[in-house]
């Protein structure tokens, strides 16, 4: 009876029931909490659902991301090769890759002005990277918070590895992630805030149509000049432009075809479960967490704001030709923003279509935060 008493109490021993803290119960209802915004209310799912799950599961089972270095036997935790794979860039630059064979980069090449709309909204990388100095941060741990700013969690992800942030990597990509999820709720009150309802109901004129090999050399032509630039935006402007070369060029639909299918959708699942297992309660439960989420959230308004301020000088200096409802899909927001810019503009006035006029800012916003990561990775010489 003794035997088996100490057995069961071995047993109960192994349960996550006495090895768990208050703080682990407070991340896994933060766990479920998401779970029921991208299931319940389809917040950005596809990433928000894995990104949900690690965090579920790294506050139950924390060895799930044991480094090999502090294992007893040499093998690190699953999730910790995951997270591996972020560390050293592969994830999002192959993200990257998987966007740019889902874009249509016609709007952008149509409206070549779509891209100060985009740079615009970078805006408010600058103003976190400052507020987040102000705030105490390092230099480098400020340059990677910012990047929440573009609303574009694989850069985010990116930008910490390469700036060995990882501490607060956590943090950093669920609040992008979760900003990039909220965008149909923060962006509309800034939008209508600071336009008026004459500006809304800007028709724009319809976009001229762009041949295919204007597509064609389009990712070539911005490959090769940003690159030569700053060649710390390859591994990302580059994956993205070689997307987009798959799909514009039609002569490799398979390679199309698994850079925004099957490819896309498991590297999602690898990043989204490896960065929600940085969440643990130990790393997620501080102050300096909840300086990087309003951070971010400052950061994510103030880009919004000055795409929609510089789309009202574009109007003024076009005499009325640019709707600035364009101007808030500057962020990295892919197609969310663009959309949202639609909605309002539809509100407004049914009639009004403006989702492609969007989409050149849009886009451009994506290109726009990538140089923004390699400038900062050019300033603190990390290559």
């Amino acid at each position: 009876m003794s035997y088996i008493a100490e057995t069961l109490g071995n047993l109960l021993q192994q349960t996550a029931f006495f090895n768990l803290t208050w703080g682990n119960y407070v991340m896994i209802a933060v766990a479920c909490g998401f779970l029921y915004l991208a299931i319940a209310k389809e917040f950005e799912p596809l990433l928000l659902v894995p990104i949900s799950f690690g965090m579920l599961l790294v506050n139950i089972y924390p060895d799930i991301m044991l480094s090999i270095e502090d294992s007893a036997n040499g093998v690190g935790g699953l999730l910790y090769y995951f997270y591996t794979l972020d560390e050293w860039a592969i994830l999002p630059s192959l993200i990257f890759m998987g966007v740019g064979a889902m874009t249509d980069f016609g709007p952008l090449i149509a409206n070549p002005k779509s891209f100060l709309l985009g740079a615009a909204a970078q805006f408010g990388i600058f103003a976190a990277y400052l507020g987040a100095m102000l705030l105490g941060f390092s230099d480098k741990a400020a340059a990677a918070i910012s990047i929440i700013g573009g609303a574009d969690g694989p850069t985010s992800i990116f930008l910490a590895g390469k700036l060995q942030q990882t501490a607060i990597m956590g943090p950093i990509a669920v609040a992008a992630y979760s900003y990039m999820s909220l965008v149909p709720v923060i962006q509309p009150p800034i939008m209508k805030l600071l336009t008026t309802e004459k500006e809304r109901k800007i028709k724009m004129e319809q976009l001229r149509p762009v041949s295919k090999l204007e597509k064609i050399l389009f990712p070539i032509i911005v490959t090769i000049i940003i690159s030569l630039i700053l060649p710390t935006t390859a591994p990302l402007v580059g994956m993205l432009m070689l997307g987009n070369l798959f799909r514009e060029s039609g002569v490799v639909r398979q390679l199309t075809e698994t850079a925004s299918n099957a490819l896309m959708y498991i590297v999602v699942i690898l990043l989204g479960t490896s960065v929600g297992a940085t969440t643990s309660a130990e790393a997620f439960l501080n102050l300096d967490t909840l300086k990087i989420v309003a951070l971010g959230l400052i950061a994510f308004a103030f880009g919004t704001a000055a795409g929609v301020l510089f789309g009202k000088i574009m109007c003024k200096l076009t005499g009325g030709k640019v709707n600035p409802l364009i101007g808030s899909a500057g962020v990295s927001a892919v197609p969310m923003a663009a959309r949202v810019s639609q909605k309002v503009g539809a509100e407004a006035d049914p009639t009004n279509f403006l989702l492609m006029h969007a989409m050149g800012p849009n886009v451009a916003g994506v290109i726009g935060t990538a140089v923004a990561a390699g400038t900062f990775m050019a300033i603190f010489g990390v290559f």
